[in-house]
C-alpha cells in the first residue's frame, strides 16, 4: 500500500510538471487557463478556511484578492512615482520592489483587512453575515474605483498598468526561458510558481484542519453555542479564520497582478466572489480535494465552453451573445450537479463527525 501511494504521488507530480510543456504545444492560451486555475485554487482554499472549516458565509472574499493585487501593483508600477514627487525623489529609477518584500506585505495587509471585516460580524450568522460581507466586498471595489481624487492613489477606473512581472532568483518570469534549444514560455514559468504556492497552501491548510484550531473551527461550524459552552473562545477563533483565509486571498491577488501586468476595479466584482464561493460549495465544502476539484472545474469550464458557445451562437443566427451563452451553460451545469450531488462533487467522508486520530 505504501509503495502504491508513493508511485501514485510520483506519477501525479510528473504529470503536473509536464502539463504546461505539453499544453504550450497547443498554444500558450491553454497554459494561461491552467495558470488562472491555480490562482483560483489558491482563492478557493483560502475561502474554504472561512466557509468550510469555520462555517462563516463570506460573500466579500474578492476584497482580499483586490487588496493583494493593488499592493503589488502600487509597489511595482510607475504610478506612485509619477503621482508623488517625494516618492520619485526617493526612488529615481522607480520603486520596483522585489516579490520577497511585496508578498509578505500583501499577505499581512489582506489578513488585517480580514480581521477588520470579522470584528463587526462576530455576532452575525447565516444570511445576515453574508449580506455584511457582501457589502464589505463592494465597499473595497468602490474605494478602488474612486481613490483617484483628490489624491490619485489607485488611478480609479483606469487601473494600474506597466506592472513589473515577477522575478525570482534573477529569473524574469515575464520573459521566455531558453534551456539549450528548448523554450519554456513565460506562462509556463508562472505555472511552476503558482503550482509551488498551491502545494504550500495545501500543506498549510491541511495542517490547520487537523490541528486543535481546525477542530475548534469545525466545532463552531457544527454548533456555535455548544462550542462556546465547551470553553472555546469563539470570538478569537472567528477572527483567526477571517484573517487566515484573507491571507491566502492577498497572496493570490499579488500573483494575479504580477501575472497580468494590469489591474482595474472591474477584475474584483461581486461575480468573482460568487464564483469562488461556488467553487467551494460545488467541489465539496470543507474538504480540500473537493475544493480543488471545484476550483479547477469552474475556472476552466467557461474557457472550454468558448468552443461550444460559438457554434450555438451561429445556430441562433447570432441573436445570442457568446459570453451570455457561456454563463448560461455554466449555470445549467452547476444546477444539474447540485441536484445530483447536493453535498458537492467530492464531499468530505467525515463531514459532521469528529476527525479520526491516527
Amino acid at each position: 500500500m505504501k509503495n502504491n501511494k508513493t508511485l501514485q504521488t510520483i506519477l501525479i507530480g510528473a504529470a503536473l510538471l509536464a502539463l504546461p510543456l505539453v499544453l504550450q504545444i497547443f498554444g500558450n492560451a491553454w497554459v494561461r487557463i491552467a495558470d488562472m486555475a491555480l490562482l483560483y485554487i489558491l482563492l478557493a482554499i483560502g475561502l474554504n478556511i472561512v466557509v468550510g472549516y469555520a462555517g462563516l458565509l463570506d460573500l466579500g472574499y474578492v476584497a482580499f484578492f483586490a487588496v493583494g493585487a493593488y499592493m503589488y501593483g502600487l509597489l511595482s508600477s510607475p504610478h506612485l512615482t509619477n503621482t508623488f514627487a517625494w516618492i520619485a525623489a526617493a526612488y529615481p529609477t522607480g520603486m520596483h520592489m522585489p516579490i520577497w518584500l511585496i508578498l509578505p506585505v500583501a499577505a499581512a495587509l489582506a489578513g488585517l483587512f480580514g480581521m477588520l471585516l470579522g470584528a463587526p460580524t462576530l455576532k452575525l450568522r447565516g444570511d445576515y453575515l453574508a449580506i455584511v460581507t457582501l457589502g464589505f466586498g463592494e465597499i473595497i471595489r468602490v474605494f478602488m474605483n474612486n481613490l483617484d481624487h483628490p489624491v490619485n492613489i489607485t488611478n480609479g477606473p483606469k487601473g494600474l498598468s506597466q506592472i513589473d512581472p515577477i522575478s525570482i532568483f534573477g529569473v524574469n518570469l515575464g520573459q521566455k526561458l531558453m534551456i539549450g534549444d528548448f523554450e519554456i514560455a513565460s506562462v509556463s514559468l508562472y505555472y511552476y510558481l503558482f503550482l509551488s504556492l498551491v502545494l504550500v497552501t495545501i500543506v498549510v491548510s491541511h495542517r490547520l484542519e487537523v490541528s486543535r484550531i481546525g477542530r475548534a473551527w469545525m466545532a463552531i461550524r457544527e454548533d456555535e453555542v455548544a462550542a462556546k459552552a465547551m470553553g472555546l473562545n469563539t470570538r478569537n477563533l472567528k477572527l483567526l479564520a477571517f484573517g487566515m483565509g484573507a491571507t491566502f486571498g492577498g497572496v493570490s491577488g499579488a500573483m494575479f497582478a504580477g501575472f497580468q501586468g494590469f489591474i482595474s476595479p472591474e477584475s474584483f466584482s461581486l461575480m468573482e466572489s460568487v464564483m469562488i464561493v461556488a467553487m467551494v460549495v460545488l467541489g465539496g465544502i470543507g474538504y480540500l480535494p473537493g475544493v480543488i476539484l471545484g476550483a479547477i472545474l469552474l475556472s476552466a469550464l467557461p474557457e472550454v465552453l468558448r468552443y461550444v458557445a460559438g457554434p450555438l451562437q451561429e445556430m441562433t443566427g447570432g441573436r445570442l451573445d457568446a459570453a451570455i451563452l457561456r454563463q448560461l451553460l455554466v449555470a445549467l451545469a452547476m444546477i444539474v450537479i447540485m441536484l445530483m450531488r447536493p453535498r458537492g462533487l467530492w464531499p468530505s467522508p467525515e463531514h459532521g463527525k469528529s476527525l479520526t486520530t491516527k
